[in-house]
């Protein structure tokens, strides 16, 4: 039996990215204030090529991939 998530198409990653956004989504004011705090990210990216870095991508800016 092939699990719900990756019968949707999602790798497991996302798929515990979209579970954790709609956990934090449901909390109360104060915890959930906490809780988006806690689930922020920074990953940045840039390609070399001959010694010399790229233009640098903010990956957490990025728009999600549905």
């Amino acid at each position: 039996m092939v699990a719900a998530w990756k019968a949707a198409g999602l790798t497991y990653n996302k798929y515990l990215s979209i579970a954790a956004r709609v956990v934090r989504r449901s909390l109360k004011e104060q915890p959930r204030l906490a809780a988006e705090r806690r689930g922020e990210m920074q990953l940045k990216f840039a390609k070399w090529e001959n010694g010399k870095q790229g233009e640098v991508k903010n990956l957490a800016k990025e728009p999600l991939e549905q």
